[in-house]
């Protein structure tokens, strides 16, 4: 078998794949050891240098390296990819496996560490910022709780969770800045923790640092109170990944602004990589100057939505399961269903229901979920209608409430109307043609003809997301 072989599946792999996908995943792998075993075909020997890695590449491009391999061979060929022996560099490589593109989130990245990352060997703190062993060098701040692995996927953090998948493996790469955006309690912080904790957990020597917006404003009013911006500078211009929450928090502070401005061109130079949050996107930031807007916005910006309905109902199964109670999934549902503005009203609405239960030594049912929740269900009873809701969009786009069930046409009506249909059908329990009969009496395939067109297009279009965010953080009072 030709020694070439996999020196011309590379060749290949590369017209094939997109260059960024090449460049980042393929291409810097080492050359493969090919093993001739006869009629039986050959095998492909990888050895991977880390686990992430390891099982993105199985998970996303084995099947067709193996196919393009088998190809210029004339035989069929078995990729066998290996983690790459790393006993010499004293890190340990986490035990478990990844899963980079399976519905279960990343494998525990922590391997049992207890928040303090200190390197098995003896070595440097990887919780510090540099490789000395200063006290007064901060810890990374990262929350070990918060991984890839407890974090429940579903199609409104999809883009958002495989780009900070991707950031994970190849820092400094692809992707850079990434920007995240979307309301409260959606699990921005959860997934920017996770992509530290991912990342320190394969080099445990690399300068992590996670911070709110808040704090950064603190630092700056601090060293500026001081005259001692040599020390801000080598605390945020050396770090190989920034974790920053809020950024909208910066509106209106220019000193803090101009520091940040620094800071971020410093580490965009380095291919140092840096992850924000902000509850809206960049172009929608106020009272930021435009030169960090652009900056902001020249990597990828990806929005966190609301979690669907079955996401809501795993979340809530899986957390229950994590405070060591089965919660039925009839239970799930029904919570779900009426429980639908983000991750953190889920876990409230499930404290209430394990607390109601626990006190009344009752198992979990429907019923006593709806006991336990009869405060919040009332609530939203009260406030979000069908009425209410093409009330508020008509305000929202300036045209008559009464557009709203009339046989008029034209643009300026019909979208609004489609978006009032899409978030009556997201936001109450009525049924479709519930919500026709409401909307002038239309058939329920036209309520969901406007759902559909209102959702794929809330996925591409940033500003009708922030639009569609707007109207249901008004609603919701």
């Amino acid at each position: 078998m030709s020694a070439d072989l996999w020196q011309r599946g590379c060749e290949r792999l590369a017209a094939e794949l997109p260059e960024q996908q090449f460049n980042t995943w393929i291409r810097p792998l080492p050359a493969a050891d090919v093993t001739d075993e006869g009629s039986d075909g050959a095998v492909a020997s990888l050895r991977v240098p880390n686990r992430f890695k390891l099982d993105w590449i199985r998970n996303q491009y084995a099947g067709r390296i193996e196919a393009v391999l088998s190809e210029l061979a004339g035989k069929p060929v078995r990729l066998d990819l290996t983690l790459a022996a790393r006993e010499a560099t004293g890190i340990r490589v986490p035990t478990l496996p990844v899963r980079a593109n399976m519905p279960q989130p990343l494998g525990q990245v922590l391997n049992g560490h207890n928040g303090n990352h200190a390197n098995s060997s003896g070595g440097p703190s990887s919780a510090r910022l540099s490789g000395d062993s200063s006290a007064s060098l901060p810890r990374h701040r990262l929350n070990p709780a918060l991984t890839f692995d407890t974090l429940v996927p579903g199609r409104a953090n999809q883009m958002a969770r495989t780009a900070a998948l991707h950031v994970a493996g190849a820092p400094g790469q692809m992707y850079n800045p990434l920007f995240i955006y979307g309301g409260v309690g959606l699990g921005k912080t959860h997934l920017v923790h996770a992509v530290g904790n991912a990342l320190m957990a394969d080099r445990p020597d690399a300068r992590v640092l996670y911070l709110h917006a808040e704090q950064f404003i603190t630092d700056v009013v601090k060293n500026y109170q001081r005259k001692t911006f040599d020390e801000l500078k080598a605390k945020y211009h050396q770090l190989d990944l920034l974790l920053i929450d809020d950024v909208q928090f910066f509106a209106g502070k220019e000193r803090t602004q101009e520091e940040f401005f620094n800071a971020f061109e410093a580490l965009l130079a380095k291919k140092a990589h840096i992850i924000m949050t902000s509850d809206t996107y960049p172009k929608g930031l106020v009272d930021i100057d435009e030169r960090l807007t652009s900056r902001f916005d020249a990597g990828l910006t990806v929005a966190i939505e609301p979690p669907e309905l079955e996401m809501r109902v795993a979340i809530l199964m899986r957390k229950a399961r994590a405070e060591g109670t089965e919660m039925p999934e009839d239970v799930a549902f029904f919570v779900a269903k009426n429980v639908r503005a983000n991750v953190r009203e889920l876990e409230g609405a499930l404290r209430k229901i394990l607390a109601y239960s626990r006190f009344n030594q009752k198992e979990i049912s429907i019923a006593l979920a709806r006991e336990a929740l009869k405060d919040l269900l009332s609530i939203q009873n009260r406030q979000i209608s069908v009425e209410n809701i093409q009330k508020t969009v008509a305000d929202f786009y300036k045209i008559k409430v009464a557009d709203m069930y009339s046989k008029k046409r034209p643009a300026s009506i019909a979208r609004p109307r489609q978006i009032a249909m899409y978030i009556a059908k997201e936001m109450t329990q009525k049924s479709l043609p519930e919500i026709g009969e409401l909307f002038g009496g239309r058939d329920h395939t036209t309520v969901l003809h406007a759902v559909r067109k209102i959702s794929a297009e809330r996925q591409k279009n940033t500003e009708l997301n922030q639009q569609l965010h707007v109207l249901e953080q008004t609603l919701k009072g």
